[in-house]
């Protein structure tokens, strides 16, 4: 008994563990299923150079020398011609609804220009609210349009290189990286913090053995989740504002639209987290479950949102995966909002789409705490 170690009493200690890891299935599973989760993400998933980027083409006159140039940015594989015959005010609305990434705009007598030797000119605008997502593409246009205007009107050498290609990088012509990543900070700060906070209001109870007198107050269900979830929203209000004002403040992001429309969208995302987190909170047993779900939750939000890398670089069923996080539609509503000015009809899909979120996960945890109850 007097050894320092004895190899039947580690092996004692350790069979003690193993039985206890296997009871414990959820904290089992998140050892196993995060590093799979992180695999599958940045082996599959993630991509810095995206390819296949949406573009409308505005071209009152479809000449042989437009189509040349046309078929030419779709092979390079960054470019994919969506609108192909797209009035200005269209591919104006595409833009800044973000169903696009570029609007290639080619004048009415571009073929004749060609023909003469006029030095003709094309226009390029990039959504450069993610100047990454667009860097690629744009770094590729001139030598690919002049190319293929080459090859179309047979000339050599110099002699085609007359074509001049302005590039015009839309609301955010610098190309500032804190205009893409501040607004996205606002959207995971309030994501982590409101969802670890209110995973843990439930479980708290159960730990400290004060679930019964919770149980056996006169309130129904809907008003004891409501008093959990009410007074984080508060706490979320005051990140709103210190994140806001060092945004503005500090880092000199501007706020082109409405900040009543922002402060809406806030809260609606604010909200699905909240009760995201209640909901959370029925399904884990202690505080520790409570926080590992948490960070299950948010690491694939946080890489398949587009906050870290670009969205539209993601294979199809990554997207189709991202679009489950109310994380992925707040990016789209707070960045168009402030960078783009967007008013209510243009961000309104992001916005239904928060509030499907609070509607499915509001009846969730509600589902979730009368199991509990009974």
């Amino acid at each position: 008994m007097n050894r320092v170690l004895s190899l039947r009493r580690l092996w004692a200690l350790l069979v003690k563990e193993t039985i206890q890891m296997r009871r414990d299935r959820l904290t089992f599973g998140m050892m196993i299923g995060i590093p799979l989760v992180q695999l599958m993400l940045f082996g599959f998933a993630i991509n810095t150079d995206p390819k296949e980027l949406p573009a409308a083409l505005v071209a009152p006159t479809q000449d042989r020398f437009t189509r040349a140039m046309v078929s030419a940015l779709e092979l390079t594989g960054y470019y994919r011609f969506v609108a192909p015959d797209a009035t200005a005010a269209e591919a104006e609305r595409m833009i800044s609804r973000g169903d696009v990434v570029f609007v290639v705009t080619v004048p009415s007598d571009f073929g004749k220009r060609v023909e003469k030797g006029d030095d003709p000119s094309i226009l390029i605008e990039a959504d450069a609210t993610d100047p990454s997502a667009a860097s690629g593409a744009i770094s590729t246009l001139s030598t690919v349009a002049r190319q293929a205007l080459q090859r179309e009107t047979g000339a050599t050498g110099d002699e085609g290189g007359a074509l001049s290609v302005a590039v015009h990088r839309r609301y955010n012509p610098e190309g500032i990286t804190q205009y893409n990543i501040v607004p996205g900070l606002l959207g995971v700060i309030l994501q982590l913090t409101m969802v670890m906070m209110t995973s843990m209001a439930l479980t708290r109870e159960t730990e400290r053995g004060t679930m019964e007198n919770l149980l056996s107050m006169p309130a129904s269900p809907l008003e004891i989740m409501l008093g959990k979830v009410v007074p984080y929203l508060g706490v979320g209000a005051v990140q709103v504002v210190v994140v806001l004002m060092a945004a503005r403040l500090i880092f000199g992001i501007p706020l082109v639209g409405e900040l009543t429309l922002i402060l809406v969208g806030i809260f609606v995302f604010v909200l699905a987290l909240v009760i995201l987190g209640y909901l959370l909170s029925t399904v884990a047993r202690t505080q520790m479950q409570a926080m590992q779900l948490t960070f299950f939750f948010f690491l694939p939000s946080l890489m398949l949102s587009g906050f870290m890398f670009p969205f539209r670089g993601m294979p199809p069923w990554a997207q189709w995966l991202g679009e489950i996080f109310p994380l992925t539609h707040f990016l789209r509503l707070i960045r168009s909002v402030m960078l783009k000015g967007a008013d209510a009809d243009t961000v309104a899909r992001s916005m239904l789409a928060l509030g499907l979120f609070v509607l499915i996960l509001s009846l969730a945890a509600l589902f979730r705490f009368r199991r509990t109850l009974d």
